[in-house]
Formats: structure tokens, C-alpha cells, sequence
């Protein structure tokens, strides 16, 4: 029995200036399915959704719910409708608590009761099977933990139609399979799920059917069971694509840093990294896995100067005068200077790695404005490299001047990352350089990072997706609870493998 319409979107049309986002998009989601939105970064998949969810206004076009023709000129009629949107950045208070955070901003005319408020919310978790603790303060949550929020909030609220852009982008393999379970209860339930996603084979394990958007426009929407992740590349792209990572054989690997003994504690006298030892070599992609919040970050930032290190050393072999240098004397800035660089792509791209308000160029001169002589500073150099980042990583944007904040998630990581790759580094650390882009843009980023190590870096990469770190990795090390717990080489282990000492303790036992 064919299942009814919850919302269904007519010749949707939505420009910016001169820049068309979405040109006449048709498509529908019914009741108790699961609809997964592709398409490449600025294909106007956001955009499309902020229509649904009452950011934005189109242009032209209609919006059916239910069968019957609504306007929809905010969140609040969105709200009406019984649409929520769980966003990418998410929109909470720190200092509130869970509870807090998802009854803030209700105004239901009755006075404001936080036991009754934290019993409906564990009546929500419940029936769907999400973990979660109401009385706990946002500032203390894992970035799953804060997505649970968010999603409670949209429900608490009524919502029968759910729209996730890019719920898996910051989520471990563990947690994403925990939020599938959820997102099929709430189908069966009888939920309308849209999620924007650019991880195939997530497409294929939790939706019922895929809607393709290229350039703006609407190509199809097909039955996940009758289709592939091939197929579904060549319907975003517009051709067939290679999913191959070209993963070249180290040519005379030499060390560039050797880690010993390396111990961090953080503010709160908590041990975040414990007796880290390892050698990044020159010429090869050191991969590192783990759970999120295993320490990954915090070793990055010891070798950047960015952490204060308890005890050990970190020894870099500067290629160009022969010297061992180590960084522990060094300051952030001196240590950039030396080549070794990070590119940390955050979980607030905006907040921490750009500016938002500035354009590309002013963006690439964050980096290179001490060089300048007196108050004027050099335009040009930026100018030329902010325009080959956009040509070589097909940056979709009106110009380098456009600010930042307007492009989408995707394009902003490129120029990210391009960034740091253009300063030609000795030592290039990337973390999570992919999340959040599509597969094309995915398969960019892999292959400058091959180029790299080609070209003699030592690269040191923070991912995910086990199935890329053992594709595009030569050597993979694995952190638990901020130890080691194993190195394996990139071309023989198995995720399941990663996976064990992912979850495993640095004397060998299981973790909790």
C-alpha cells in the first residue's frame, strides 16, 4: 500500500542575487520513510531544506503538507506544521541543561515546570531508545550527546517531519549506528525523515529512497533498494567518477617527527594523553583512528604548540638544515614556521578556522599579514592563491571577495584545507579534512593529500571513516582513552581490527 504525502514541494525556486540555489525542485516525502537528499556541496540541498524549516522564503513555488497548500514564513510555521530541523551547527546554550535547552523558547501558556519538562523528555527518549541525561549541562556533552538534544527538541515540539543536515558529519561508526536504530524507530512510528548527507554507503543503509539535486536542480528520486553507490555519483555529478584512492608506496621514507614519552594533562588535572611514542615518517600518510574525544585532538595540538606537554618530548628532523629541533621550547608560531602545520577542520568551521565575514582573500592573509611591510598589507600573493584554491578545488562561489559565511559548509572546507596545503608544509597534520563533503570534493582532498606525500610531506591524517583510513593510509595508529593502543599497517588491517583496539584500553583490555 502506497503510503501518504507528509510534505510534498512544487517547482521550488530560490535565488541570491545572481546565484540560483534551487530552480523549480519538485519532490515528496511520505509518512513512516526515510528520504536521504544527495548532492554535491552547493547543490542547494541547505537551502532547499531552510524552505521547508521557514529560514528562508521561495521565490516561487508550493509546499503541501498533509495535502493541503501551506506558507511557510518561519520556524514558527514551520513548527506549526509539525517540521523540525536538526541543523549541522547546532543551536544551544551552553550553560543550560538539557531539559533547559530543549523546552527554551515554548510558550504554551502554562507555567514553566522543570520536573514535568524532564519526564516528557525521558518519555521521548524511551519510546525511540535515545541515551541521554536531562539534568546534564551542554558544556559537559559529547557532540552526540548534543544531537540527541537536538533532535528530543524538534519532538518534544510535535514534530512528524524531520529534516537532519549532515547528522553523521561529527559522529563515530558506533554512534551513527546507534542514531540509525532511532531514525527507524521513528519511521516505523510513522515519522517523515529527510536527512542531507553526502555518505553513500549511509544512503544506502538508512533510507528508503534518494532524491538527487545537481547544480540546483532536481535530477530524480529513486528506490535505495533498486540502485548503487555508482549510479547515484553519476546522477550527482553529471558523470561517472573514479571511488578509487591511488595509494602510491613510500619513496625513501625518512622521520620528520618522533613522539616519546608523551604526556598531557588538561586544565581540569584530567590525563588526556598518556606515554604517546610514535615516528611520522616523510613520504607516507600516518593515519589515526579512534572514538571521538579519544585524545586525537588534544596530540595534534601538543605537536602544534598549541597544548602544554606534562612530560616526553617531540623531536622534529628539519629536512632543509639537518637539525633536530624539539618542539616542546617552541611556540605555536615558531613551530609553523619550521613547516609543521595543522589544518583542523572543527566541528564550527566559521567559529574556529575562518572568519565569516571576510572574503576568501582576506581569509588566505590571516595567514601571511605578519610579512607585510608598514600598514598596508600585500593583496595581490593572497588574491592569486585564494583564486587557485577556487579553481583547483572547485570552490563554488561568486568571487574571492564573497564572504565566507555565505558559501555552504562544504565549499568553506575546502578553502580550509586548501589553504594549509598551499603553504607547502613538511609536516601537514589534517583532521577530518572530509567531514561533511560530498564524495567528489572527498576524493579531491584524498588525492592532495597523496600528492603531498609524493611530494616528500609527512602527513598525518585524523578520520572517521575506517574504510578511507585503510584505503588512503600507510601506516594507521590507534588511540583509546588518549593511549596508544596500536599501530597496524594501512595495506593489511581489516576495520574490524581498528575497531577492536578502538575500543580497547592501553594495557589490552576492553574498554567500557
Amino acid at each position: 500500500m502506497e503510503k501518504a504525502p507528509a510534505i510534498e514541494l512544487k517547482n521550488i525556486t530560490k535565488t541570491f542575487g545572481g546565484i540560483v540555489a534551487n530552480k523549480d525542485v519538485s519532490l515528496v516525502v511520505n509518512n513512516g520513510e526515510i528520504l536521504s537528499v544527495l548532492g554535491e556541496n552547493g547543490s542547494g540541498k541547505t537551502t532547499l531544506m531552510n524552505i521547508i524549516s521557514g529560514i528562508y522564503f521561495p521565490d516561487h513555488g508550493q509546499i503541501f503538507v498533509d495535502g493541503k497548500e501551506v506558507s511557510i514564513r518561519s520556524p514558527k510555521d514551520a513548527f506549526d506544521y509539525k517540521i523540525g530541523m536538526i541543523h549541522q551547527h547546532f543551536k544551544l546554550v551552553d550553560v543550560f541543561s538539557a531539559t533547559e535547552n530543549i523546552v527554551l523558547g515554548i510558550n504554551d501558556g502554562k507555567k514553566f515546570d522543570i520536573k514535568s519538562a524532564e519526564k516528557k523528555v525521558k518519555e521521548i527518549s524511551d519510546k525511540y531508545g535515545f541515551i541521554i541525561e536531562p539534568k546534564k549541562k551542554i558544556y559537559e556533552m559529547s557532540v552526540s550527546e548534543k544531537q540527541t538534544v537536538e533532535i528530543i527538541k524538534v519532538l518534544y515540539r510535535g514534530a512528524d517531519i524531520l529534516i537532519l543536515d549532515e547528522p553523521t558529519a561529527v559522529l563515530t561508526p558506533q554512534e551513527t549506528s546507534k542514531l540509525f536504530d532511532v531514525l527507524r524507530k521513528m519511521r516505523d512510528d510513522g515519522k517523515a525523515i529527510i536527512i542531507i548527507t553526502h555518505k553513500l554507503n549511509e544512503v544506502m543503509a538508512i533510507s528508503d529512497k534518494v532524491a538527487v539535486l545537481r547544480k540546483g536542480e532536481y535530477i530524480a528520486t529513486v528506490k535505495t533498494s533498486e540502485t548503487n553507490e555508482s549510479q547515484l555519483t553519476e546522477m550527482m555529478v553529471g558523470q561517472k567518477i573514479s571511488l578509487n584512492i591511488e595509494r602510491s608506496v613510500p619513496d625513501k621514507p625518512e622521520r620528520r617527527l618522533v613522539l616519546t614519552n608523551v604526556s598531557v594533562i588538561n586544565n581540569e588535572g584530567v590525563s588526556i594523553l598518556k606515554n604517546v611514542n610514535f615516528t611520522a615518517n616523510s613520504g607516507e600518510i600516518l593515519g589515526i583512528a579512534g572514538i571521538a574525544g579519544s585524545g586525537q585532538k588534544e596530540l595534534l595540538e601538543s605537536i602544534a604548540g598549541l597544548q602544554t606537554l606534562k612530560s616526553g618530548s617531540i623531536i622534529y628532523y628539519d629536512p632543509k638544515t639537518g637539525k633536530e629541533e624539539d618542539l616542546r621550547d617552541k611556540t605555536p608560531l615558531q613551530i609553523r614556521n619550521l613547516g609543521v602545520r595543522l589544518s583542523f577542520v572543527p566541528e564550527d568551521r566559521l567559529g574556529m578556522g575562518l572568519v565569516g565575514n571576510m572574503g576568501i582573500t582576506d581569509n588566505m592573509m590571516l595567514r601571511s599579514y605578519r610579512k607585510g611591510n608598514g600598514v598596508f598589507l600585500k593583496r595581490k600573493e593572497p588574491g592569486d592563491l585564494a583564486a587557485r584554491i577556487i579553481q583547483e578545488l572547485q570552490v563554488v562561489t561568486p568571487g574571492t571577495e564573497t564572504p565566507v559565511r555565505r558559501l555552504s559548509g562544504g565549499n568553506v572546507q575546502k578553502v580550509l584545507v586548501g589553504r594549509e596545503i598551499a603553504s607547502a608544509p613538511t609536516v601537514l597534520m589534517a583532521a577530518y579534512p572530509v567531514r561533511g563533503l560530498d564524495i567528489n570534493s572527498s576524493y579531491m582532498i584524498y588525492n592532495l593529500l597523496t600528492q603531498q606525500k609524493k611530494n616528500g610531506v609527512a602527513v598525518i591524517f585524523v578520520g572517521e571513516d575506517l574504510d578511507v583510513l585503510t584505503e588512503l593510509c600507510d601506516r594507521i595508529l590507534v588511540i583509546s582513552g588518549g593511549s596508544v593502543t596500536g599501530i597496524v599497517d594501512g595495506n593489511t588491517a581489516t576495520k574490524e581490527e581498528i575497531g577492536l583496539l578502538m575500543t580497547k584500553t592501553a594495557d589490552g583490555k576492553e574498554g567500557e
